[in-house]
């Protein structure tokens, strides 16, 4: 059965079972991952190129909402939510493998283009969405306990600040697949 109807009075269980209110923080920050991940979904099936980087993607955002899924003052983490340095280089790597196939940029890009690279950018901005929800889930967190970021912590916001740039170039990539010229920002908000 889908439904079990626990949820039907606003709150929801997080890993471990500790029920809490479905606009708490927590659920804010790993829905907007979720979010994320179906977008990265959508932007899978309008491309060839790099799907399997793309489908690692989308199994580490899973983890990640695990991770952001569990009050580990109440609940032991699994370790398969972890995320570690190495994952961080991955997407430092594929970053810089792409971007050197690309123009270089003097200026910046207004999002478009293809359907591809447009779906990067949707991708880019909710990326940077969950950023600031998980900021603000950790700065709660630490404010509250000793103070201190976790190790932990600070290496997913590592990764989830790369996964924007790599959005950002894989977007300029599917342009410039797609052989879509890049539209650059005018700088035309003066009057």
């Amino acid at each position: 059965m889908v439904y079990t109807k626990t949820g039907d009075a606003g709150t929801t269980s997080l890993v471990g079972g500790i029920r809490v209110s479905k606009d708490d923080q927590r659920l804010e920050a790993y829905g907007t991952i979720d979010e994320l991940n179906s977008h990265i979904g959508l932007l899978i099936s309008t491309t060839d190129f790099d799907r399997e980087e793309l489908l690692w993607i989308q199994n580490t955002l899973f983890c990640i909402g695990s991770y952001l899924a569990t009050d580990q003052s109440q609940t032991q983490l699994h370790q398969k939510s972890i995320v570690t340095d190495a994952m961080v280089v991955r997407l430092e790597h594929d970053i810089d493998r792409i971007d050197a196939t690309l123009p270089r940029l003097n200026n910046f890009v207004l999002p478009g283009g293809g359907v591809s690279s447009s779906q990067c950018n949707v991708c880019r901005t909710v990326c940077r969405r969950a950023e600031r929800r998980i900021v603000s889930l950790f700065s709660t967190l630490h404010a509250s306990a000793s103070g201190e970021a976790d190790p932990q912590d600070t290496i997913l916001l590592k990764f989830i600040n790369r996964l924007s740039d790599y959005l950002f170039v894989l977007g300029r990539k599917m342009n410039n697949i797609d052989n879509i010229e890049e539209n650059f920002w005018q700088n035309t908000c003066h009057i």
